[in-house]
């Protein structure tokens, strides 16, 4: 009997060997996170997660995998993404967050 799948810390689906994933560093590196925790999600949902937040809004406010879960964005995304297979991949939907001061 072969063992599971890991899950996605995001959409919490599993992570099947030959879909695109990579891990996700909980504190940006930039911020201070280099060495720190990870967590491997699907691709898509790790270029979601860069493309709702800033790398200092992940470092102070969205850093664990609960939190993320409750972003607006990422909430209706993951509401999206879990109709899909756990192999599904595509470009990220709706394009990178302006980054403006406001």
């Amino acid at each position: 009997m072969s063992e599971p799948h890991p899950i996605c810390a995001l959409c919490e689906r599993p992570v099947p060997p030959d879909a695109p994933q990579s891990w996700h560093h909980l504190v940006p590196k930039l911020r201070g996170g280099k060495g720190g925790p990870t967590v491997l999600v699907h691709q898509i949902c790790h270029n979601e997660i860069h493309a709702s937040a800033s790398e200092a809004e992940l470092a102070r406010l969205w850093n664990t995998p609960e939190t993320l879960r409750t972003h607006p964005r990422l909430a209706k995304f993951i509401a999206w993404i879990r109709k899909r297979p756990a192999d599904f991949h595509s470009k990220t939907p709706g394009g990178r967050r302006s980054w403006k001061k406001r």
